[in-house]
This record gives structure tokens, sequence and C-alpha cells, in this order.
């Protein structure tokens, strides 16, 4: 899973880069920075440090996330001037983006939240207002030289254009429009889900959103306490939290459990003596298509998956007590896989 951090300058965006990567990047004066952040960092999921516990394997794996922290982001709203291609090309491949607003004075200028978020949602809108333009006019250069064009294409192009024209980001369009295969190249930033953060300050007023839109989810974070508490070890961590006035749940790990949940996705596992491992589906996937997670000759060689609920597990104590128990199924390709699912896949190359 990979995300972009982006926001009006001086919003704290690197400061939640930091405290979600417990990385020391340099926070430049007034958020203009031109260069990204990157950092990977482990998804926690204690399901993964018991069953490493109980297998002891030589190896332990666990789910990654990506977060690119974007400089150097503006909000000009004036469509004629040229938006950073440089910029906009880092949050095209990213699977989600995460949106950042002050809820904090800084130089004597009060926040300004909701303000902030519907000027970033206008660039976005605009960048993609952009792209669509200029697609629907070479085809209708194509359309008048004579030659054949998608209509479907053009079709759903036009929609896009009358959504984006009405200041309205992809993502509220149905999802055969925002997640069409015919319009997955262009990447379009709107059609993206997106996790708007509160950045609260130590003293704040509380941001009151009547609704929240499609594919959006809106969550607070303390960014600079954030910040200041991954630097410490994590118990050190825990008492200080325990103290505070603060969510009792890391930042990294509720942006962690809000992207799965706007993303749809899960995890299921692979266990071993050589390995434990978990692995990252969107929710819904078959069996035979979670196999190729893995590896394409296991996609290809599907015979069965043996399958154990993780919580059958935890409450029969060992694989094979939780088999003489009946619970360890053999499943088919069409299988659904569930969250927490445990599975050894029979196959044949």
């Amino acid at each position: 899973m990979k995300l972009a951090i982006i926001g009006l300058p001086s919003s704290g965006k690197t400061t939640l880069f930091n405290a979600l990567t417990r990385g020391h990047a340099a926070i430049s004066a007034g958020g203009r920075s031109r260069e990204a952040n990157i950092g990977v960092v482990r998804v926690p999921d204690d399901r993964v440090d018991l069953l490493s516990t109980m297998y002891e394997p030589q190896k332990t794996i666990y789910a990654y996330v990506e977060y690119v922290d974007v400089g150097g982001f503006d909000s000009s709203g004036e469509k004629d001037k040229p938006l950073d291609e440089k910029l906009w090309n880092l949050v095209r491949p990213v699977d989600a983006i995460v949106l950042v607003a002050r809820n904090f004075e800084i130089g004597g200028i009060a926040p300004t939240a909701w303000s902030d978020i519907g000027k970033v949602e206008c660039e976005v809108i605009l960048a993609d207002l952009i792209v669509v333009e200029k697609r629907l006019a070479r085809i209708e250069e194509d359309k008048k030289r004579g030659r054949k064009i998608n209509e479907e294409e053009h079709n759903l192009l036009s929609r896009c254009l009358t959504a984006l024209e009405e200041e309205k980001p992809l993502r509220s369009l149905s999802e055969e429009v925002a997640s069409s295969p015919l319009l997955k190249g262009f990447a379009f930033l709107s059609a993206k889900p997106i996790l708007w953060i509160i950045n609260n300050g130590e003293k704040y007023t509380k941001v009151e959103i009547s609704e929240v839109p499609p594919n959006t989810v809106v969550t607070e974070v303390c960014g600079q306490l954030e910040m200041e508490l991954a630097q410490l070890s994590p118990e050190e961590s825990e008492v200080f939290r325990g103290g505070l006035e603060v969510n009792a749940e890391p930042a990294l790990q509720r942006i962690i459990r809000h992207s799965y949940a706007l993303l749809g996705l899960i995890s299921f596992f692979t266990v071993g003596k050589d390995e434990v491992r978990a692995w990252t589906i969107t929710k819904g996937t078959p069996a035979q298509a979670a196999a190729g997670v893995i590896h394409s000759d296991i996609e290809k060689g599907f015979i069965r998956a043996e399958v154990l609920a993780y919580d059958d597990l935890v409450e029969f104590g060992s694989y094979a007590q939780a088999q003489k128990k009946g619970r360890v199924r053999l499943e088919g390709r069409d299988y659904i896989v569930q969250d927490g699912d445990i599975i050894n896949f029979r196959f044949n190359v």
C-alpha cells in the first residue's frame, strides 16, 4: 500500500510523516520544500506477533506501507497557471491520498482547516480537469479526421468532465466510472480514496464536518505531539500517552486502520518454521487470486486452499488441535478469503 501526504504549506505534512515513519525529515520554513520524503513502515499487527511466537520461524514478515510526503504544494486556484507535474507525478501512482489540514495558529494566522481542505481538493480537481480536457480535445481531433474512436471512453470522460466542472471529485461518481479500466491509465487524482487529517495544535477548536463525501475518511491527530512520541521507545511512548489527553491509539496505527478500511484491504497469513508472513489483498478476493499474490505459479497450479481462521487457532492453541476439532477446512478456488485466514495453498506446477 502506498499513500501520498499532501496539504498546504505549514499544514504539518512533514511533521505527520515523521510521526508515521519515526523519521527525522527536515521541516522546511513555510512548508515549501521541493523534495519529497519517502518512508516505508511496518504495519503493526498483533496477529503476526502471536503467530511468530507460536511458530518461532526463521523470518517474520509484516505487511508494509510506503508514505510519500509530497513537498512544494501550493494552492493557486488559477486554471491557466501550469501545475507542477513533477509534484503530481509523485501522487498519481499511489493507492490513496492523505490530506493534512492545519488546525493550529501559526504566526498569528488563525487555523482554517475546513477552508484548507477545500483549497487542496480544488487543486486536485483542477489537475484532473486539465487532463480530461486535453484527452477529449484529442478525441475530437480524431473524429474530425475520420479516425475510429472508443465511444465508451469518450462517454466516461464526458461524465468526468461534467463532475469536475461542477467541482466534484471523481471519487464521488459511481464505481463504474471512478474505477473503470478504460480510465485507469489516467491515474486520476480526485478518483483516489482520501483521508482528511485534521492536524490539531495544543490549543484548537474542534472542526465540525457535517457531511463526509464518498470514499473519504476523516480523523484527527496532534502531529507535533505524535512526532515527539514516535521518537521514544514503544514502552516510553505508551507511558507518556497514558498521562496525556490524546487518542490512546498511536497515529500510525489509526491511519493504517483507516487506510485499510478506505481501500477495502484485509490480511491473510502463511505460517511455518521457515516464515510467518502477512499478505495484503482486497476484500472479496477469491482463494486462487490470493494465491497469485504469493506467486503466479501457485495461482496457475492451484488445487485447494487449506484454511484455518486466526481466531480458531487462538481458541484451540495449536494448528493440530484446531484440525482435530474440524476447524481446518479445504476450500476451492472460488472461496472468498476472509481477514485473518491462515492459508496453506496446495498446488501443482
